[in-house]
């Protein structure tokens, strides 16, 4: 029924100016549309609007994420502007933040203005 349908992904903010900053200027996404509800972006084919909202509670788990091609690379290139990983106690990561799933699979978090986690995954 929704195997055809392109995605949506909702992100929430009581940022708004902020995190139209962070997705546009950081993280280089192309925004289509704002009014007083969110903020619409182009991120590569998917549709992620930023909800604004009166409050908010960041959660403590990955909301958004990634699959990039260079983790490393894009952990730099985030690290040049402003944005490091988050650290966390009970698992093992390298200088960049980067921890190794027991699959292999490297993952790195990190955090909007809202305090949203983020992931990035290799």
């Amino acid at each position: 029924m929704l195997s055809n349908a392109t995605i949506k992904a909702f992100v929430p903010t009581v940022k708004p100016a902020e995190a139209k900053t962070f997705y546009q200027e950081i993280l280089g996404f192309k925004l289509l549309n704002e009014d007083n509800y969110a903020l619409e972006f182009d991120a590569h084919d998917t549709l992620l609007q930023v909800i604004i909202v009166p409050e908010l509670k960041a959660q403590l788990f990955t909301v958004l994420g990634w699959n990039v091609g260079d983790i490393k690379d894009t952990i730099r290139q985030l690290n040049a502007k402003g944005i490091f990983c988050e650290r966390y106690e009970f698992m093992e990561q390298d200088d960049l933040g980067i921890w190794t799933s027991p699959g292999g699979s490297n993952v790195a978090w990190f955090k909007d203005p809202d305090g949203n986690v983020l992931s990035l995954t290799e």
